[in-house]
């Protein structure tokens, strides 16, 4: 789903910018640059809320966000651009952020795009820019946008937070290691902590996505000289933080940047159509094919089966009492209260269809 969002100036640009251009390191020139810089930011959680928040309010011309999940109230502990109201009403997280920027900077376009990222859309939805910034807590989306990278020559910014722990780095096609250099694999499910498993800090988030988008900020104004190209790492809580050098672990095999094999980029939707979200207790399960039923024709098919709440941007179904289907536009469905791939297929077969 693809929403545009877009005003007529209100405010005299010079004002709002004033304090930016002060800065010698970006001045009129650089600003002008950032005004006509394209970024996509992918996920719209903890990270991507404080990613957009810093784009938005710096000018950057246009901003794609990309998120497939709605506003819920354990988010608001960290996900800055969201309020009691957006998660009572269920708005998807991509709507709910663009609204609230769209308020703090009329000049910028914003594009908001409620949408799983998957091998089908990555190359439309991350194309056209000239920055991708990582708001997500998955590593097979980072390898699809790693392998995007690559293949279109695009520079972007890994982030990750948990805990108190969080972890950055920039990557540049054809000048740094990427993504698959440094993890062969993502980590098996279940072995890594997830903030759902192992909580987090909201200092964290801000630590982690304000490094990212400072490091955006030289990267669009192009000063490379100042860019910082080692892997940060922080705990805040226990007061570490350390820099790995990794200009040295560019791999020639690496199957990505070394011999341009893009697994995530060219997997057939087949397992990955059906995923265990870690840590949610929910699986979410994308057809290949779109579905055909709107969300009034879905109301009316499932309300005779039990509680059905619908907003226009989605609809919830409580299939049991500890059960509930989420059901998007597109046909996608988040199963909610189950792990289990073989019950979730089981409901989604009950009461969606093959």
């Amino acid at each position: 789903m693809e929403q545009h969002i877009d005003h007529e100036p209100k405010v005299d640009v010079d004002a709002r910018y004033s304090r930016q251009t002060l800065f010698s390191p970006i001045g009129i020139e650089g600003q002008r640059k950032l005004n006509a810089s394209k970024v996509a930011i992918v996920g719209m959680g903890a990270l991507g809320t404080v990613l957009a928040n810093h784009m938005v309010r710096a000018g950057i011309g246009y901003v794609r966000l990309i998120d497939r999940d709605f506003v819920e109230a354990s988010n608001l502990q960290r996900q800055m651009l969201y309020d009691e109201e957006d998660a009572a009403n269920s708005i998807p997280k991509a709507i709910a952020a663009a609204r609230r920027l769209q308020l703090v900077n009329s000049l910028v376009t914003i594009e908001p795009h409620v949408t799983d990222l998957n091998p089908t859309n990555a190359e439309q939805l991350l194309g056209g820019v000239d920055l991708i910034l990582d708001g997500t807590d998955n590593f097979s989306v980072r390898f699809l946008i790693n392998d995007v990278s690559i293949k279109l020559g695009i520079p972007w910014i890994y982030g990750g937070a948990v805990a108190s722990r969080g972890v950055s780095l920039t990557i540049i096609p054809g000048q740094t290691p990427c993504l698959r250099c440094l993890f062969t694999q993502a980590p098996a499910a279940g072995t890594t902590e997830t903030c759902d498993t192992a909580g987090v800090i909201g200092g964290i988030i801000h630590v982690v996505a304000s490094f990212q988008a400072t490091e955006a900020l030289k990267l669009l104004v192009g000063d490379e000289k100042n860019l910082n190209l080692k892997m940060q790492q922080w705990d805040l809580w226990f007061n570490q933080n350390s820099a790995i050098n990794v200009a040295g672990a560019r791999k020639a095999d690496c199957p990505a940047c070394g011999t341009q094999h893009y697994e995530y980029l060219d997997a057939i939707l087949d397992n990955d159509t059906i995923q265990s979200l870690c840590g949610r207790n929910s699986v979410q399960i994308h057809p290949i094919h779109p579905s055909s039923l709107s969300l009034d024709d879905w109301e009316e098919r499932l309300k005779p089966l039990g509680l059905v709440e619908k907003n226009r941007f989605l609809l919830k179904f409580q299939a049991s009492p500890d059960l509930h289907l989420v059901i998007f536009p597109d046909g996608r469905v988040l199963v909610q209260g189950t792990d289990d791939l073989t019950q979730a297929k089981s409901l989604y077969s009950r009461y969606i269809g093959n």
